[in-house]
């Protein structure tokens, strides 16, 4: 028997349409799903924005205010694709008003704000997924898979990048991510909360790091108007960048291995330069998202000169099966959503937790708060202190 859950969607700029999309697609690639979501509600204060995607993607009704979802007994599950600072406060609400919540990073802008939500959804007894997408993509599950199995030994060290290129125009506009009391801590929070969840997954609880930090376009133009996404705007007021366009860190994991994260949001020339290096005492593996269906695998006795292979994922790692019958068929972004959207409804259905959770986003959110904690005294900072 297959039943029917309301959702909504909270936020409609990039993510929120991202979030409805695989809402759409979510029963074409599982079946087997008992649950069928249908699009009740979309929330967003920008005029007319809200109204546009109930035509083209049929919610039953808008609204600009947030409250009214919490409100709507028709709602049973809510995606919060609304800007950083909102997430607690909406997370809250929603939790506390009986809704499963699909949240994305970082959960608020600290490790308060990221316990508060776990902590309703918690005491709701409801479910809650994060948006970490990246854990999602099949070629890192086989990853996670291989470093549990022991292939490549006992791991030795990770180097986590995330370089990217949508800050770095200088007529970007000073939206709420640059802003410190909206946006929070800007590429760590944008970038560096996937790094830190993809380590953890990867390797197990960071114990300690130390980090260092840089704005470097210091000013940027106010926008005249509403915004989505990395809009630009040239001849408004000058206004100052408050959070970071850098991040790099040394880290300590519980296990004894040693990490680089590195994460920067102005990097021209790197468009979405996000992967991982993992090393151990037997071999090595390597991910890049750019060719998000390919591992680098280094394995074997030889260790001097051992070579690397190139592994295509297929239909017997993750949820690849889902999407294409055979290796080397090509996964996207989009697709890591819908498996999200997956993990989410089943959470929903099975009333049990799967793919990442409220613990996840408070495990990376204190590690971006040591990181600034770091910052500020210039030393190392214990992560497990901030949790």
């Amino acid at each position: 028997m297959v039943d029917t859950l309301g959702v909504a969607v909270v936020g409609f700029g990039w993510m929120g349409r991202v979030h409805t999309q695989a809402y759409a697609r979510v029963r074409h690639h599982y079946p087997q799903l008992p649950l069928v979501p249908e699009l009740v509600t979309v929330a967003e204060e920008v005029p007319g924005r809200a109204e546009e995607a109930a035509a083209q993607f049929g919610f039953a009704s808008t609204t600009r205010d947030w409250r009214d979802v919490a409100a709507d007994p028709r709602v049973k599950a809510v995606s919060i694709t609304a800007p950083n600072f909102l997430h607690r406060e909406i997370g809250v609400a929603m939790a506390e008003a009986g809704k499963h919540i699909w949240i994305e990073k970082p959960v608020g802008l600290t490790v308060e704000d990221a316990g508060a939500v776990a902590d309703a959804v918690a005491k709701a007894g409801v479910q809650g997924t994060v948006g970490f997408n990246y854990r999602n993509a099949p070629a890192v599950e086989a990853a996670r898979e291989l470093i549990a199995s022991g292939e490549i030994g006992t791991v030795t060290h990770v180097r986590v990048r995330l370089f990217s290129d949508y800050a770095a125009h200088p007529e970007g506009a000073l939206t709420w991510r640059y802003e410190r009391e909206r946006g929070g801590s800007g590429v760590l929070g944008d970038l560096a909360s996937h790094g830190a969840d993809l380590a953890r997954h990867l390797l197990g609880d960071i114990t300690s790091l130390t980090a260092d930090t840089a704005i470097f376009l210091p000013e940027r133009a106010r926008p005249t108007g509403a915004t989505a996404g990395h809009s630009r705007s040239s001849g408004g007021e000058l206004g100052p960048v408050e959070n970071e366009d850098y991040v790099s860190c040394l880290l300590r994991f519980a296990s004894g291995a040693r990490g680089v994260l590195e994460a920067c949001r102005v990097s021209v020339g790197e468009q979405n330069n996000y992967g991982f290096e993992v090393h151990g005492t037997k071999g090595a593996v390597f991910w890049d998202f750019r060719r998000m269906n390919e591992l680098g695998i280094s394995r074997g006795t030889t260790y001097q000169d051992q070579s690397v292979t190139t592994v295509y994922v297929g239909p017997g790692h993750g949820e690849f099966a889902a999407f294409q019958p055979g290796a080397a068929n090509a996964m996207g972004y989009d697709d890591l959503k819908v498996i999200e959207a997956y993990r989410f409804l089943r959470s929903v259905a099975e009333g049990t937790p799967h793919g990442a959770t409220l613990t996840d986003a408070v495990h990376s959110a204190a590690a971006l708060d040591a990181m600034t904690r770091s910052v500020r005294s210039g030393s190392w900072a214990d992560v497990s202190a901030g949790a």
